[in-house]
């Protein structure tokens, strides 16, 4: 007989609204921690930061940013040079690639200046819908939700999501929470980074352990 998989249960309605209230309470003030000073910085940074740590994008940004200064720059950039910058970055490859051609693409189509649209962004080369988000989230605070492997990881945890997909689990926690999406974005990336981490998680003293569901199957999740 095939071996029937067992999910963690879901959490409830009045759960979903404690969960929510103790995540807005413990991560009041949460943003990225990328490091940037405009818009066209924190585009770059989180195109580099798939698959990649923000500690490792934030060693590498310093010397992008001071070599190529403005997105014209980056557009007009030689692609050798790209990928050597930023080559200890995971697809170094095709994200050096990515970034001169959305460049190019800013500069021609939206004459200079990344589009603050969910869709126009979204038609960047190497621009995914959670990349699209990340960037709303972080610069206009649109209630809008993005799941990272945090927050993927979190979200199933806590029986907010059985979703396989990052976007299904997305639509699944904007449905739940409804609305303060881009703070609890936050909030859950931090949580899944520094404490409820993939190996290991710091159980002890958590303030989401009587909502945790799957505290059997950490190693799977």
């Amino acid at each position: 007989m095939a071996k029937v998989q067992k999910f963690p249960k879901l959490a409830k309605k009045e759960e979903i609204e404690k969960i929510k209230e103790l995540f807005l309470k413990n991560y009041p003030d949460s943003v990225t921690e990328l490091t940037y000073s405009n818009l066209f910085e924190l585009l770059v940074a989180v195109m580099l930061s798939a698959q990649c740590t923000d500690k490792r994008v934030n060693m590498l940004t310093p010397t992008l940013f001071k070599r190529y200064k403005t997105i014209k720059d980056l557009a007009e950039a030689d692609l050798d040079d790209v990928k050597e910058i930023i080559k200890s970055c995971s697809f170094f490859n095709n994200k050096a690639k990515n970034l001169i051609a959305l460049s190019k693409m800013i500069v021609e189509k939206y004459n200079s200046k990344v589009p603050l649209e969910q869709k126009e962004l979204i038609k960047l080369p190497g621009v995914g819908q959670k990349t699209a988000n990340v960037i709303l989230i972080e610069y206009t605070g649109a209630n809008l939700m993005a799941v990272d492997t945090h927050v993927f990881r979190v979200a199933h945890r806590l029986g907010l999501s059985r979703a396989k997909s990052a976007k299904d689990t997305e639509a699944d926690l904007a449905k739940k929470f409804k609305t303060n999406l881009h703070q609890l974005h936050q909030a859950m990336v931090l949580f899944g980074r520094y404490r409820c981490k993939a190996i290991k998680p710091e159980c002890n003293d958590c303030f989401l352990a009587e909502f945790c569901k799957s505290k059997e199957s950490f190693k799977a999740l």
